[in-house]
């Protein structure tokens, strides 16, 4: 069986995540992970006495040779996939093939399989999302200082910092990172326990006391800890546990992202998406700069953002000690959600490598909107010399909204000047005082600092 572009090919065979996540969740590398588990059951069998290391010794020297084909074809006249692996297995391995999956169930090796699948995952996502972090971290303290407006309700609000701002998003982002590393500290195998979870098999076997020193050494070989309770299958708890992590992950991304594409708004203008030399931006305006990344970040975010409810159900309609209706959506749940997860790292990756940053649109957008917030600043400081807060209020309001009405009608911000001239304010403050306040570039609080905090933390807490 092959397949080309004459045949549909899902988004992520080819277009979206990394060729070492496609591995982890490849038919080829889910059948190795079976036969090592095989293996790792007869090697501890032989242990038991219930198989002879010859054959235990059999099966681990064809253990890598997976025939994907071969297993198809027997698949397609008995209608199990997993079973279709093991007389595969069998086939290759004369002596010890007649003792594979002694006492065991499709999902003693299934599962596990899953388990050590999603462990890879997270791994891999866990690293991405380091490095991700890292740089950020970078850019923060690169940043911390830089003055920009900053914006409430889509409304110019008061100034804060370009490092502040990228630290919002770090620290999402680092809330996320140790979530994803404690599910996987914690992440458990099902173990092998049998059709319904009870360990009969394999009691009737070695005995029913020996049961938690056999899975015990399962567990040690597989470096794996399993549930000490299962039905035939895992707890599907743990799945929509870890895939909500994931939409968690990708919420913060979202964010970014969407921020990203209303600053790239030449209208705003102050950040922007990397962009190549020969990039199209569109197939009919030739002079287009689309944030095509950040679009593809929100997009597949969003539809991470749907694959809990997926797996909440698969936990909540696991009735009785299994139902087969999870099966088919695991294929594909599963895979996809890291998929996903893998592909919005590695491009909100080259967006932070690559951001770039417009400090004259900053300035710009500073200078025309930042006096309204400076006129905080003149408040408090006329207060504090004696003047009548609420008149001030008053006065100041009037002299905002007059100057609202001047940008309106494409004039320059009067604010400062209007101030500064002001006979009220001038009983308190020298113009010289008043000019100095409105400068809005000052009005940041300890900002910076925090920024380059939230940076370190970011070091400190990396491995």
């Amino acid at each position: 069986m092959t397949y080309n572009f004459d045949t549909y090919l899902s988004p992520f065979t080819w277009r979206y995540g990394s060729p070492e996540m496609r591995h982890i969740w490849s038919e080829a590398n889910k059948r190795l992970l079976w036969r090592r588990l095989w293996v790792a059951l007869a090697e501890v069998e032989v242990q038991f006495g219930v198989l002879k290391p010859e054959q235990a010794a059999d099966l681990k020297a064809h253990m890598d040779q997976v025939d994907v084909d071969r297993a198809l074809a027997i698949e397609a006249q008995i209608h199990h996939d997993l079973m279709a692996e093991l007389r595969t297995f069998a086939e290759q391995s004369p002596i010890g093939g007649g003792g594979l999956h002694l006492g065991a169930t499709s999902m003693d090796i299934e599962d596990n399989a899953d388990v050590l699948r999603i462990r890879s995952s997270l791994d891999l996502i866990l690293t991405r999302l380091q490095s991700l972090l890292l740089e950020l971290a970078g850019k923060i303290e690169a940043w911390s200082d830089l003055p920009l407006m900053a914006f409430t309700h889509l409304q110019p609000a008061e100034p804060s910092t370009l490092g502040y701002r990228l630290a919002q998003y770090a620290q999402d982002l680092l809330i996320d990172w140790q979530t994803l590393a404690n599910l996987r500290a914690g992440l458990r195998g099902k173990g092998f326990k049998g059709a319904v979870g009870t360990g009969a098999s394999y009691g009737e076997l070695f005995g029913v006391e020996r049961l938690a020193d056999f899975e015990q050494r399962l567990s040690e070989k597989l470096a794996l800890v399993f549930f000490p309770v299962s039905t035939q299958v895992y707890p599907r708890k743990q799945d929509y546990q870890v895939i909500a992590a994931l939409a968690g992950c990708a919420g913060s991304l979202h964010k970014f992202a969407f921020d990203l594409r209303i600053l790239q708004n030449p209208l705003l203008g102050e950040l922007s998406e990397p962009f190549g030399e020969k990039q199209v931006g569109s197939s009919a305006m030739p002079f287009k700069r689309n944030p095509i990344q950040a679009e593809k970040i929100d997009s597949l975010a969003r539809a991470l953002a749907q694959m809990p409810r997926l797996a909440w159900d698969n936990a909540a309609h696991t009735l009785l000690e299994r139902t087969l209706d999870d099966s088919a959506n695991r294929r594909t749940l599963l895979p996809e959600a890291f998929l996903t997860m893998d592909e919005l790292l590695l491009g909100a990756g080259k967006i932070i490598k690559g951001l770039q940053i417009n400090e004259t649109a900053m300035k710009r957008n500073l200078a025309v909107f930042g006096p309204f917030a400076a006129s905080e600043r003149v408040l408090m400081a006329a207060a504090k010399a004696g003047a009548d807060r609420q008149a001030l209020h008053e006065r100041l309001r009037i002299h905002a909204m007059t100057a609202w009405t001047a940008i309106q009608d494409g004039n320059p911000n009067p604010l400062v000047e209007r101030i500064a001239q002001d006979p009220e304010l001038l009983k308190y403050l020298s113009r010289t005082e008043l000019i100095a306040l409105m400068d809005a570039s000052h009005h940041l609080g300890d900002a910076p600092l925090r920024a380059r905090q939230l940076a370190e933390a970011i070091r400190t807490a990396m491995p």
